[in-house]
């Protein structure tokens, strides 16, 4: 079950402005990447499914986060279908994100008052993904739709949330472009997670990469 409740992920997710996307199936690695991006001042962090016994990795990192690193969110990304989302419910998953957008997760996500959060691309996703009680739909892939995109949904929209992911990076003019535009908050992966880092073990530049990257959020906000 979850550990925190729909009000306490959409605050987390909100007020930091940046949830970290990740995957290696490695769960050492995985767990040194948790603490770096807790001790950089994250607090909502999305695992993504994207490997064999994915799900066994992600029930160990929710175990060591209730454990050691209080206040971190855990929640699973790249789900597409709802028996996905329900095995991830069942190890701990505080919130579920997709690539697209499923009407069939929905439900199961709001029976346990679990945020859903859709990728969508069109105008009409976004509204669906509302009227299915999506509090928050992640636009996807954001380096295609661009700024613009997010910008000419909020104007007749203006109570649409969205978390933008894919081409987002640690870095002023992107990061500006994004919040100018109206997200609530942004989805960063690969650009979070150097691979050269990962392969030394230099978890230090990952915190440092996560601090930075949230002072350049609270400035452009």
């Amino acid at each position: 079950m979850a550990k925190y409740n729909k009000i306490q992920v959409l605050e987390a997710m909100m007020s930091t402005g940046i949830v970290p996307v990740f995957y290696n199936a490695d769960l050492e690695v995985s767990k040194n990447v948790l603490k770096a991006c807790y001790e950089g001042g994250i607090r909502a962090f999305e695992f993504a499914n994207r490997g064999d016994f994915a799900h066994e990795v992600f029930g160990e990192l929710v175990k060591y986060a209730n454990s050691e690193l209080p206040g971190m969110i855990l929640g699973i990304g790249s789900v597409v279908d709802p028996g996905t989302a329900s095995l991830y419910l069942q190890l701990g998953a505080n919130f579920i994100v997709g690539p697209l957008f499923n009407p069939e997760i929905a439900p199961i996500c709001n029976r346990r008052l679990v945020p859903y959060c859709p990728g969508c691309g069109s105008v009409s996703e976004v509204g669906q993904a509302q009227q299915a009680g999506c509090d928050v739909c992640k636009i996807f892939p954001g380096d295609v739709l661009g700024a613009k995109f997010v910008k000419g949904i909020k104007a007749p929209m203006p109570w649409t949330q969205m978390m933008v992911t894919g081409g987002v990076k640690p870095e002023r003019e992107n990061l500006e472009a994004w919040f100018k535009a109206g997200v609530s908050c942004v989805g960063m992966g690969s650009n979070l997670f150097p691979k050269d880092a990962i392969k030394a073990g230099d978890w230090a530049r990952i915190t440092k990469l996560c601090k930075e990257a949230l002072d350049i959020v609270k400035e452009v906000r």
